[in-house]
């Protein structure tokens, strides 16, 4: 979710904090700096505030100012909502995290599910859920899925291209917005709220009756680069297959030859090996892979890489 949603409680500083986004938005970030400034005079504790500042102050050539002013919204945020800690990571002033935080993934997508299908399909030209889907109809079956576990399913989207190959159609996400969106498509027969950034056992996927090894095919379409580290995803993936099934996935290329790294957008790309890797650790066997462009941002290409991955008996 974006800090400028966020109302200090004080109608000056909110004020000036309107004409400071005015300022950066017409390309004077250094104005927008001392407006900011003086708008967290009046509301010090204020941590869309100092996010905001930092934004200015990075953009003004300032680390510093943008680094205190990230640390103080740290320090009276620690859930992160606005993912300071990523911030402070691109600015080199922390240790690139492992996963985000989780409240800073759930609000972002709370915050986008209304405007999510218009915003991706048609404006980013976003791809992956049909790419994925004719990756996974490359692999000839006689029978219809029985079981497809869709995790961070968003509005949907990769639900709509695989339903008619399913007989059950079951839909994770952190954001309940999103599921809320996905509801209303009629797609899937389950709906709940889980944390794919966790452990398996205590993501919610297996538990209230959900039995593990219950799918043969789990798909992630765009969500893997939401959470860095991908060795808890795969585990959570290799719980639910059972030994043959499919994992059909997405995520952004690094462009290196290992590990995975934290882009500017605030999303991570990884490397072909780390994914490998993560995948053998959890009984996978890559079968098809594929690289191609998988959104526009800021007018230029994403570039990603689509995996078809089997679970070994």
């Amino acid at each position: 979710m974006h800090p400028t949603q966020f109302s200090s409680g004080d109608v000056i500083a909110d004020r000036r904090a309107d004409y400071a986004r005015m300022l950066a938005e017409s390309g004077d970030p250094a104005a927008a700096v001392e407006l900011m400034e003086q708008a967290l005079e009046l509301a010090p504790v204020w941590p869309a505030g100092l996010v905001r500042l930092a934004d200015y102050a990075e953009k003004s050539g300032l680390p510093d100012k943008a680094i205190t002013a990230l640390r103080a919204a740290l320090s009276l945020d620690p859930e992160d909502i606005f993912g300071a800690q990523l911030k402070l990571a691109l600015l080199g002033a922390e240790k690139m995290p492992d996963t985000p935080p989780s409240r800073y993934v759930e609000a972002l997508f709370d915050d986008y599910a209304d405007r999510f299908d218009t915003a991706l399909v048609e404006r980013l030209d976003y791809s992956v859920p049909g790419k994925l889907a004719a990756l996974v109809a490359s692999r000839p079956r006689a029978e219809p899925f029985a079981c497809v576990v869709d995790l961070g399913c968003g509005t949907g989207l990769f639900g709509a291209e695989i339903r008619q190959h399913v007989t059950r159609l079951e839909g994770f996400d952190l954001s309940a917005n999103m599921l809320a969106r996905a509801q209303e498509k009629n797609l899937y027969d389950l709906l709940a709220r889980a944390d794919l950034s966790l452990d398996p056992e205590p993501s919610g996927l297996l538990a209230g009756g959900l039995a593990s090894h219950r799918a043969d095919l789990v798909s992630a379409a765009d969500v893997l680069m939401y959470l860095g580290d991908l060795a808890n995803a795969f585990a959570l993936a290799a719980n639910l297959s059972q030994p043959g099934a499919l994992f059909a996935f997405s995520v952004e290329d690094a462009a290196t030859d290992e590990g995975f790294a934290l882009q500017p957008s605030l999303r991570y790309a990884h490397s072909e090996a780390h994914v490998r890797q993560r995948l053998a650790e959890n009984g996978f066997e890559v079968v098809k892979l594929e690289r191609t462009t998988i959104r526009m941002d800021g007018g230029k290409p994403v570039f990603g890489i689509l995996f078809l991955a089997v679970r070994k008996p």
